[in-house]
């Protein structure tokens, strides 16, 4: 098993300060796992929960009267199938002494949960847990982490083949079965080729109203399948920064697949041959930094954007936090080089450093504050946010 120690630590500090935390990310990306070495670590009473098992659930069917007289830590797992539970948490989260804390997994995000939002406002702590990021699988491993991707299963599986397997067959019981479970009724069929349009638009600019022609539908119903996949973790959008300066930005956001495993199956990517020779290697090394950058930093998704002006000038990822800035730009090159645009980037953004990461074996100054980033020296180079 490939240790989380960082995501370990934490979730037990949240459990320390709030009385309900969600563990929350894509299905099969890890989180029961997760919550099975906290519950080995904890050292008070413990329960685990999984409401995909109906003598669990059917044990909920009055949560107070299950709930109310547990001590120690309790595991709600995959909590979005009893929405109910959390007007039941934020009662026992306001009990003196706190004698319980909770953790509650669910597969979709808090917009999906907007029950614990508006029902444990003040009281419920959020954890999003990514696929593997390269510090977990180690920089020897980059390269099979980018074509494989992160979910366990499909990047631990023993041979390119069996990983193949496990992603298809993730894509297809995702889209028959779990998002039905969801409560999301739409049609498989036209989400899948949804989809796969959103594969080959991989790192670009959303544009509902092209996307929707070619679904044959109409722009909301390209909003809400995106809705759909972004509430879900299996798309990220960058929202683009723009500020009063005087050129014209793009004001739409940037679209990536969050997994590049189901994006190369979805292009019909096979191996790594397959992949160096695709029209979309480029877009799929970006997205793959974007999250390992973002994974290693720590930022929140507010924190994260893309910047564009119409005339040509754009930066990859911007990162803000407080009055920090930090720029990124992602090259599948191993010689980076400045480019005008960056110098633009820097002085229409304020940005007092920029860095280039790239898919060469160094990392070295590339100009005066800007420095080209070896992909694989990422966990090394670069430190979380604080």
């Amino acid at each position: 098993m490939i240790a989380r120690e960082r995501h370990l630590e934490t979730v037990l500090r949240l459990l320390r300060q709030s009385p309900v935390v969600a563990l929350l990310g894509a299905r099969q990306v890890g989180k029961t796992t997760l919550a099975r070495e906290i519950v080995r670590r904890w050292k008070q009473p413990t329960l685990h929960l999984d409401l995909e098992r109906s003598s669990d659930l059917a044990r909920l069917s009055d949560p107070q009267l299950a709930l109310e007289r547990l001590k120690g830590l309790v595991v709600l797992d995959e909590v979005q199938r009893k929405p109910d539970v959390f007007e039941t948490l934020r009662v026992l989260a306001d009990r003196p002494r706190k004698p319980s804390r909770f953790l509650v997994l669910g597969s979709a995000s808090p917009h999906l949960l907007r029950q614990s939002a508006e029902s444990l406002a003040g009281r419920i702590a959020y954890h999003e847990l990514p696929g593997f990021l390269v510090d977990e699988v180690g920089p020897a491993n980059l390269d099979r982490l980018w074509l494989r991707g992160g979910f366990p299963r499909a990047y631990t599986a023993r041979t390119e083949d069996a990983s193949r397997r496990w992603r298809d067959d993730f894509l297809r019981t995702f889209l028959e079965r779990e998002l039905p479970a969801l409560g999301l009724r739409t049609p498989p069929e036209a989400l899948r080729r949804f989809w796969s349009m959103l594969a080959h638009w991989h790192g670009q600019v959303w544009n509902a109203s092209e996307l929707g022609r070619s679904l044959g539908a109409n722009d909301k119903t390209a909003h809400r399948y995106l809705d759909i996949l972004c509430a879900t973790y299996m798309v990220r959008t960058l929202r683009p920064w723009h500020e009063n300066l005087r050129k014209r930005q793009v004001r739409s956001p940037k679209v990536y697949l969050t997994d590049t495993g189901l994006l190369h199956r979805l292009l019909g990517i096979r191996d790594r041959h397959d992949l160096d020779g695709h029209p979309k290697v480029g877009a799929s090394w970006e997205g793959f930094l974007v999250q390992q950058v973002i994974g290693r930093l720590g930022a929140r998704p507010e924190e994260c954007h893309f910047w564009k002006a119409h005339a040509g000038p754009e930066l990859d990822l911007l990162v803000v936090r407080g009055r920090r800035r930090l720029g990124f730009e992602f090259k599948r090159t191993a010689a980076p080089k400045v480019t005008r645009s960056m110098h633009l980037a820097m002085e229409a953004l304020g940005l007092k450093k920029l860095t280039v990461v790239h898919a060469g074996p160094e990392s070295f100054p590339l100009a005066r504050n800007v420095d080209a980033l070896a992909a694989d020296r990422l966990t090394r180079d670069l430190a979380p946010l604080r």
